[in-house]
């Protein structure tokens, strides 16, 4: 076999560790298109199947995790050893944000961002991939979840409220708003199992079967949006579209949950000049948020 070329390597190590051609295709500067001919010419150089497409991305087969238990230590060595070369610019800041919190709470605060500290280029990643800070250029994450991530600083931002929701249009074809038991009301059963939780507080029953169920917060809400029936919403991820009148509040009873928002970031970030500046501002904005939680968001 003539010598393997070493990009067809880094890519098939960056497509098997990330699960995504798009996703290692960005990362290499390449096209999605480049990056399959590339591990289709590894493939038949090894004679060997090292991928399966899978519903979510691609899978490893049994030769592709064995190949990448041969060489991924060895990207990993020669990665650290460039670290140490690699220039940083103090003013230049790359954060990953889940899309919900990005669209509905981040962006609409970026002004006042800007307006502060205007010589910082911040890079948003919207996705709900963890990042792994060792292998990726990210400064920086807003995580949802229990503040419990490995390797990690984690700063909590602000606490979440579920609170039952619906379209303008159910609530007419149900003849108007329901009082807090939702007797009757068609409910979506959300991912989490939080309407056990809802009944046990508010002392409601539960009803025989929900009218759909959802392993997916966005697509409860969507379903919700367009009147399949009632969601246990996250109030920050709904609350845009509860003030445009998209959504509408069933009752004034809110349940806190134990997750939290937060401000997720590696050791090597404590140090950069831009992330200072970023840390300062967020968690003050965060601090504003928490302080106006104690008001519903305007009907």
């Amino acid at each position: 076999m003539s010598r393997m070329p070493l990009a067809l390597l880094q890519g098939f190590v960056l497509v098997a560790r990330t699960g995504k051609l798009s996703r290692a295709a960005e990362q290499l500067n390449l096209t999605v298109s480049a990056l399959s001919h590339q591990i289709r010419n590894l493939e038949t150089r090894l004679g060997r199947r090292l991928f399966e497409r899978g519903p979510r991305g691609v899978v490893l087969t049994m030769d592709g995790n064995h190949l990448l238990d041969a060489i991924g230590h060895h990207f990993d060595g020669i990665e650290q050893a460039l670290h140490r070369y690699a220039g940083r610019h103090q003013d230049a800041l790359t954060v990953s944000v889940l899309p919900s919190v990005a669209s509905s709470w981040l962006v609409p605060r970026l002004p006042r961002l800007v307006a502060r500290h205007p010589e910082l280029e911040i890079s948003l990643q919207s996705t709900a991939s963890l990042v792994d800070f060792d292998r990726e250029p990210v400064d920086a994450a807003i995580r949802y979840g229990m503040g419990q991530w490995p390797r990690t600083t984690a700063e909590r931002l602000f606490g979440e409220y579920i609170v039952p929701v619906a379209s303008p249009a159910l609530i007419e074809r149900m003849g108007g708003m329901p009082d807090v038991s939702l007797a009757g009301w068609p409910l979506l059963g959300d991912p989490s199992g939080r309407w056990t939780g809802w009944a046990e507080k508010f002392k409601t029953p539960l009803p025989g079967r929900y009218v759909a169920r959802f392993d997916n917060t966005e697509t409860m809400q969507r379903a919700a949006l367009e009147g399949m029936g009632v969601a246990l919403a996250r109030l920050v991820m709904a609350r845009s579209l509860i003030e445009c009148g998209a959504l509408v509040m069933l009752c004034e009873e809110r349940l806190r949950v134990a997750e939290a928002y937060y401000l997720v970031y590696p050791r090597r970030s404590e140090t950069h000049a831009g992330m200072t500046a970023f840390r300062g501002w967020l968690l003050e904005e965060a601090a504003c948020h928490e302080a106006g939680l104690g008001e519903p968001p305007k009907a």
